[in-house]
Order: C-alpha cells, then sequence, then structure tokens
C-alpha cells in the first residue's frame, strides 16, 4: 500500500473494456484512491463506471471527464446522483469544456463561448444536485422540474481547466481541479491564483499527473509516452499544442509536429530537440525511475494521478501502478 493518495487514468482513445475494468480492480487492490475513465467518442464513461462500481467496494470513481456540451445540466446530474447511488457514495463528477473539434464533430454543437458553458453548467448542476429545481427559459409554459432522487450536494465536482477564463470557474464552482499538461511550475503559479480567488473557502483539491510507463527497457517506456504526447500535439485540435507552446515549448511542439506529418497514437515520435518538453510532461523509465520522477510531483498535488496511454500491454499497465504505489 502507498501512502500517498494516488489516482489512475484513463485516456478517450483507450476502448479495451476488459483492460479498462482489469485496471480499476487492481488499482483499488493496491490502493489507489481514484480511477478516472474519460470520455470522447466511444464509451459513455458512466455506464462504463457503473460496471465498476458493481465489481469494486472503496475506490472512488471519476468520469473524468464529462464534456459540458454532451447532456444537458439535468442529464450530468441525473448521471451522477446515480452513479453516487450505486457506488454507494463514491463518484466524483468530472468536467471539461472539451474541445470544438469533439463538440461539433460528434455533438453537432456551435463551440462557442466554452469558458461561460462550463461555468453555466457546473453552477446549473450543482444546484440540481443540492436539491433545486432546474433553471428553466421563462418564456416556457411550464413548471420547472427537480430530480427525483435524494439530494447529493457533497457529492464532489472536479473541473478540468487550464486556461484564465477556465481556471477561474474552478476557483468558483469545483472541489477539485483536474488539468492535463502542466509543467510542475505553471501547475503551481495556477494552483496560487485559484485558491487566491477562492478566498476564505476551503482549499481545493488538485489532482494531475503526467503520462506515465515503467517498462524494464527505459527506452521502450519512453517510446510509449513518447507516442502518446505527440498524438496530443499532432491530432487532437490545436488547444494542446498552444498549451504546451505557451509554458516556453513552442520550439519542441513545431519539432514533435514536423516529426509526425501522419501521427498515430501508438506510433509517433518525439525527435532528441523537443525532450525537454517530453520530460516536463511525462515520467517513464525502470520502475524505480518512474517512482523517483514520480515523487518530484508529490509536493504539487493532493491526488497524484498516473495517466495511461492507450493501448499499452496488459504487463505494461500493472508494472505502472505498481511501480507508482511503491
Amino acid at each position: 500500500m502507498s501512502a500517498r493518495r494516488l489516482g489512475v487514468a484513463f485516456t478517450p482513445m483507450e476502448t479495451r473494456r476488459d483492460i479498462i475494468i482489469a485496471t480499476a480492480l487492481r488499482a483499488e487492490q493496491l490502493g489507489y484512491e481514484v480511477f478516472s475513465l474519460a470520455e470522447g467518442w466511444a464509451y459513455d464513461a458512466t455506464l462504463l463506471l457503473t460496471e465498476i462500481a458493481l465489481r469494486t467496494s472503496r475506490i472512488s470513481l471519476l468520469p473524468g471527464v464529462l464534456s459540458v456540451w454532451s447532456r444537458t445540466p439535468a442529464a450530468l446530474a441525473m448521471s451522477a446522483a446515480t452513479l453516487n447511488e450505486i457506488s454507494g457514495g463514491r463518484t466524483i463528477l468530472g468536467l471539461g469544456a472539451s474541445s470544438r473539434a469533439l463538440t461539433e464533430g460528434l455533438h453537432d454543437i456551435a463551440f462557442e463561448q466554452p469558458a461561460q458553458q462550463l461555468r453555466n453548467v457546473a453552477g446549473e448542476v450543482r444546484a440540481i444536485l443540492a436539491g433545486d429545481r432546474v433553471r428553466i427559459n421563462p418564456s416556457r409554459q411550464t413548471r420547472a422540474l427537480k430530480l427525483g432522487l435524494a439530494a447529493a450536494p457533497d457529492l464532489p465536482i472536479w473541473i478540468a481547466a487550464t486556461g484564465k477564463l477556465t481556471t477561474r470557474v474552478v476557483a468558483d464552482h469545483a472541489d477539485g481541479w483536474y488539468p492535463l499538461f502542466l509543467t510542475q511550475q505553471r501547475l503551481r503559479d495556477q494552483a496560487a491564483e485559484i485558491q487566491h480567488l477562492r478566498s476564505d473557502r476551503p482549499p481545493i483539491t488538485i489532482a494531475t499527473g503526467p503520462f506515465a510507463v515503467a517498462d524494464p527497457n527505459p527506452q521502450a517506456a519512453r517510446n510509449v509516452v513518447a507516442s502518446c504526447l505527440a498524438w496530443y500535439i499532432c491530432a487532437m485540435g490545436d488547444g494542446y499544442a498552444e498549451l504546451i507552446a505557451d509554458q516556453g515549448y513552442g520550439d519542441a511542439v513545431q519539432a514533435i509536429r514536423t516529426a509526425n506529418p501522419r501521427p498515430s497514437p501508438t506510433h509517433s515520435v518525439v525527435p532528441p530537440e523537443a525532450d525537454p518538453a517530453l520530460d516536463a510532461l511525462t515520467a517513464y523509465g525502470t520502475p524505480t525511475q518512474l517512482r523517483k520522477k514520480l515523487d518530484a510531483w508529490s509536493t504539487d498535488v493532493d491526488v497524484q494521478m498516473i495517466v495511461l496511454p492507450a493501448g499499452i500491454p496488459w504487463e505494461t499497465i500493472e508494472t505502472t501502478i505498481e511501480a507508482a504505489a511503491g
């Protein structure tokens, strides 16, 4: 068992249902606190987490994250409250502004004012979970409803955010902050700003960490995290590339894009000149090397998230989460 608070997370590119479930079960055995499953264009995260809830007893379950464009506030609250009841109170609701590619390409909704959408939906979901009636357009000739379930005002809401406007939403509406692709220095700076904005409210839970892989062959581990990083930079819209470039790695982003004219989630590369970005945003190596790299993150987070690249063999997943747990 690990003394540190640990979580394990899958990206939306992971579509092996058996592997996802096996990882959640093993993480609970190892003492992990949180299991996070992202939702993109494949699995409904809340349904798969329900299956996991029925096979676990302790680990917290985080749909990490649900797009605020993918469901109405009432549907988000209903899903969270239902999963919370099934899991015996182990649900954390993850919300995020998503991306233009996913919002418009999958949901056919205009991606406009994402920070405002995040603010509106997060506030409304919290009110509905607390037992309030849904806010409806005053022009409608109908009575606003509320959920027909017991109120769950204490159900935690974690928000994924990295921009200036969206981190203000974190300060105002979140119990936890769940960012991705921040360097440790940017993480410290934004965490301080969020807490300043919260004034006298309780400190927010910071849950984040790098893409992580442990392998007896450190070069093999590097190749996996490098491919994952390159895929996000080259194939997941401009948001991640701009975020990483804004943290001082513009040359690395350009080098990675040049090296991957046809990016693949499992066969992309990070050229040597981009290693500073790779080392700042991922953790890899032998089990001992991985644990040492994760130790450097532990002082900046409350829950150390181990983010697993998609498609890696079960043996590598098990080696990685065991190494992180010590």
